[in-house]
């Protein structure tokens, strides 16, 4: 797709991706400010979904780097869990072409909307460590398999079903919780993206913008969720799946609410 790139719109790419990647590395959601960016530039619904990959990795790729670095994560921990996600997430993607998502459609709102619930008035919700319910390798076969097939065949709010498990099954702290999650979700994304560009849909020029803005977003927001915990990344899920829900239950009836 042969689309000019101005200075005012290489600027409002960088904007925006800055902005969903900050957003992202703390709550998830980001895509509801870089999707519809993207469509509204004119990009059909099949490179807006690619483009919107690629500039994703970005983020959670930055994020991830940060959360590594700063001790947070431990890859050795989650080797098996990280392949169970990019495995998920190719059948996900390839299984998105064959399968009809409608049933999907509706029923997501609700389970998001159910996430900000349980972030909101979970006790169980805070920066420390609890039991562990599930062992690495049971959780490996089952959230990292399983919210993988889900990203690659649909994708809203994974970061969000990823840190809800990390939090109930593993559990994690929030904070800790947020960054595992953003871990597995750059697997997601970066599975997701090859089959994307296999089939041709990704604008390169558009997304390598995105991926700069979304790397300094997410660096920023990944620096608060070490230092501030609990107090920021809470109200901001409940704020994102609230949203998702709104989004994706107007797009069901044909309405536009943003």
């Amino acid at each position: 797709m042969d689309i000019q790139l101005t200075l005012q719109l290489v600027l409002l790419l960088f904007f925006v991706a800055f902005v969903a990647g900050f957003i992202d590395s703390i709550a998830g959601g980001g895509g509801l400010i870089t999707i519809p960016a993207l469509m509204w530039l004119g990009l059909p619904p099949a490179a807006a979904l690619a483009t919107n990959k690629l500039q994703a990795c970005g983020g959670s790729f930055f994020a991830s780097v940060y959360f590594v670095r700063k001790g947070m994560v431990k890859l050795a921990d989650m080797k098996l869990a990280i392949i169970c996600a990019l495995v998920g997430s190719a059948v996900g993607t390839i299984a998105v072409q064959l399968v009809d998502g409608g049933v999907l459609k509706m029923v997501l709102p609700f389970l998001i909307l159910a996430i900000g619930c349980y972030f909101l008035f979970s006790k169980k919700v805070s920066d420390d460590d609890s039991a562990r319910v599930l062992k690495p390798g049971a959780f490996a076969l089952t959230i990292g398999l399983g919210v993988g097939v889900y990203d690659g065949f649909f994708g809203p709010g994974t970061g969000s079903f990823f840190a809800l498990g990390f939090v109930t099954l593993a559990g994690f702290g929030i904070a800790k919780a947020t960054a595992h999650a953003k871990v597995m979700n750059f697997a997601t994304n970066i599975s997701s993206l090859v089959f994307f560009t296999l089939g041709g849909k990704v604008v390169w020029s558009m997304g390598l913008i995105m991926l700069v803005g979304q790397g300094l977003g997410a660096t920023l927001g990944s620096r608060l969720v070490i230092s501030k915990g609990t107090k920021l990344i809470k109200p901001l899920v409940v704020t994102m799946s609230l949203l998702m829900s709104v989004k994706l239950l107007a797009e069901q009836y044909h309405l536009q609410p943003f």
